[in-house]
């Protein structure tokens, strides 16, 4: 029912019904829903194809590096700004890590190490701008997204270097060994063990930390779902993580990208949610006067995580280069753009101070199946971004309209 109150004498029981009445966080777990039901469509559209072993392998591989953005871009947002940049950062730090493995052979770690002090310098300019000189994110990195594909030209001289070290090309392709050897699974076949219990690992210690997270919330009194819902929203999230890995045991085993995403989700995810850097970053982008008079450096805080976005950029354009096994003039484009949308689909308020690094990953996946999956249904380019681009503004539409509705 969505009886309006008549007045301040009202019964109570026919005032319009709150998204707080409603038994489930709708803004929460919403990405989590659309994410299985664009999964389901394109499930049937392609027959089956986009949940085959090789097919969600080629998503995460192929996404990699957008998703590695997207947990920089999430805690950007979070504090109140925006990267325009990071698509040409990419594109020169991949460049740099060309000219030292392939025209210098600088060994791949060494060389692996610079590139990533290159990019937190990178990062650390644009910080300096934005935090200590007060000019707006958006500015700096626009002449950042300008001034760095510029430096990409100059050091690749406008065309391609490669090829890279095996290592490299491995972790961008490669896949993890069988260390156990495989294990039947009935209809299904084989499957590597080992692979299995990782993602059995990966369930028990994901179900612990969210009966843990729900812990704490009870001992402070916070509002939490029910047992019955809680425990299907943890048995929902285990039985995908486990399909997932079951499929990908199935097929070449654990993509070292997906190792190396693991990782960096666990390592800001704690950093976002239980550190008091994170919950400074909440505060910058929630409410930054309160922030300041709280005792914030803001200047400070503004400044680690746009060094944190040049050294996760770092990151994604070796990988990037990895994969192509070059480092391009061009490498890079829009993948700013991808990064921010999987931040907003992923549930960031364009207001800053709302946003979790899962729900970014969240939102560059549902990126990644919409892609694939059309491209999988031979549908032409101007199509995927139509919808790509109807997604990400029914996703800030939604953020918009979950506000107005929680306060009502």
């Amino acid at each position: 029912m969505t009886l309006t109150a008549a007045g301040p004498q009202a019964d109570p029981g026919t005032r319009r019904r709150s998204l707080r009445d409603l038994p489930i966080n709708v803004r929460s777990s919403g990405i989590y829903i659309a994410f299985a039901l664009i999964v389901a469509l394109f499930s049937v559209l392609t027959d089956g194809a986009l949940l085959t072993p090789q097919n969600i392998s080629n998503i995460v591989v192929q996404n990699s590096y957008i998703l590695i953005l997207a947990i920089g871009m999430i805690l950007i947002i979070i504090a109140g700004h925006i990267d325009l940049s990071v698509g040409s950062v990419v594109a020169v730090t991949g460049a740099i890590a060309a000219v030292l493995m392939v025209n210098y052979g600088v060994p791949w770690p060494v060389a692996l190490l610079v590139t990533m002090v290159a990019g937190g310098l990178i990062g650390a300019w644009q910080g300096y701008w934005i935090a200590y000189f007060g000019i707006p994110a958006f500015i700096v990195t626009l002449a950042g997204m300008l001034l760095f594909r510029a430096l990409t030209l100059t050091v690749l001289g406008n065309q391609g270097i490669g090829p890279f070290p095996d290592a490299v090309r491995t972790l961008a392709n490669g896949f993890t060994d069988g260390y156990l050897g495989n294990v039947g699974l009935g209809p299904l076949g084989g499957a590597d063990l080992f692979s299995l219990l990782v993602g059995l690992i990966a369930v028990g210690g994901m179900a612990a930390a969210q009966w843990r997270a729900r812990s704490g919330r009870i001992r402070y009194g916070q509002a939490v779902d029910a047992m019955p819902l809680f425990l299907a929203k943890v048995t929902g999230s285990a039985v995908l993580i486990m399909a997932i890995v079951v499929q990908l045991a199935r097929f070449k085993n654990l993509p070292w990208v997906l190792v190396l995403l693991a990782i960096l989700v666990l390592g800001y995810s704690t950093l976002a949610n239980r550190t008091v850097f994170g919950r400074r970053i909440y505060a910058i982008g929630g409410n930054l006067q309160a922030a300041v008079l709280s005792g914030v450096k803001v200047k400070q805080v503004v400044f680690w995580i746009f060094v944190n976005m040049g050294v996760l950029s770092a990151i994604a354009g070796v990988i990037f280069a990895g994969r192509l096994n070059q480092a391009g003039p061009t490498a890079g484009n829009s993948f700013e753009l991808d990064a921010i949308a999987a931040a907003f689909i992923g549930g960031a308020a364009v207001q800053g101070g709302v946003g979790r690094v899962v729900g970014a990953i969240t939102g560059g996946l549902i990126m990644a199946v919409i892609n694939n999956g059309m491209s999988l249904i031979g549908a032409p380019s101007e199509r995927v971004m139509l919808v790509k681009g109807a997604v990400l503004l029914a996703a800030v539409a939604f953020d918009v309209w979950t506000k107005r509705r929680a306060v009502s």
